[in-house]
């Protein structure tokens, strides 16, 4: 297969170059990858200056963009034909219900699936402070096959895992609610300004038995599929009677 791979961290973070060297055994493989970390952008995209691209070796590039601006150029002007998959990651740190809103990660192989070519996104969890990318990337290079099956026009794969040397096995799951308690700290500066500091919180996780923080949890590999198109919520008619708007 020809894959595009990216991620959020970074060109250089250790999750996307351990994925890269499980893919590159038997796929034709090409890094297109942001030149700094850039957690948390979602699914922003750069329209009002250009990007500069860096080539650091042969089919790897660094980008002055975000992780949506590495997926869209990669295969728009970057590879030398469109390619098979899009494959997200290995992001450090999980990406686990509500947090594929503000993923980068999630944003990237979601972009993906617009162009109906399969997304995957692969990101890991630390309960300890350690970090072993290796199981989870070999879990993915062994089963890319399977997984691209998985992958449809407005799905993309979400696949979450625990830093472990291995697994009890995999679940299919459902998305999970987190509530994140994140706080800021606004410092009144000298200088006139405000400065505001974002401090993070304790996530808590609310879900069904099937849901992908449980699996990740107890040792299994989470695979869910997301839908990437957003979809409204129909207003009953007794809700609209209700209102009173104006013009």
């Amino acid at each position: 297969m020809k894959i595009l791979l990216t991620n959020d961290d970074g060109v250089h973070a250790e999750g996307l170059l351990e994925l890269t060297k499980y893919l590159e055994k038997n796929h034709d493989v090409w890094v297109v990858a942001p030149n700094k970390n850039r957690s948390g952008v979602s699914h922003g995209i750069t329209m009002t200056e250009p990007l500069r691209f860096c080539e650091l070796d042969k089919q790897r590039f660094s980008c002055s963009g975000v992780p949506v601006d590495c997926t869209f150029n990669g295969i728009k002007g970057i590879l030398d034909e469109k390619p098979d998959i899009v494959i997200s990651g290995i992001n450090k740190g999980p990406n686990l219900g509500t947090d594929i809103i503000f993923s980068g990660t999630a944003a990237a192989a979601r972009q993906s699936s617009f162009y109906n070519i399969p997304g995957i996104a692969v990101s890991l969890a630390s309960f300890d402070g350690s970090w072993n990318y290796s199981s989870l990337a070999d879990f993915v290079s062994k089963n890319l096959e399977s997984l691209v099956t998985l992958c449809e026009q407005d799905i993309f794969v979400n696949i979450n895992a625990a830093s472990l040397s291995s697994y009890k096995g995999y679940k299919f799951t459902s998305l999970s609610k987190r509530s994140y308690k994140d706080k800021v700290s606004v410092y009144n500066a000298p200088d006139g300004n405000l400065y505001s500091f974002f401090l993070g919180g304790d996530v808590e996780s609310f879900g069904d038995d099937d849901s992908d923080e449980k699996a990740v949890s107890e040792g299994y590999i989470s695979i869910s599929r997301v839908l990437s198109q957003p979809v409204s919520i129909k207003t009953d008619l007794q809700m609209q009677e209700s209102l009173c708007l104006t013009l």
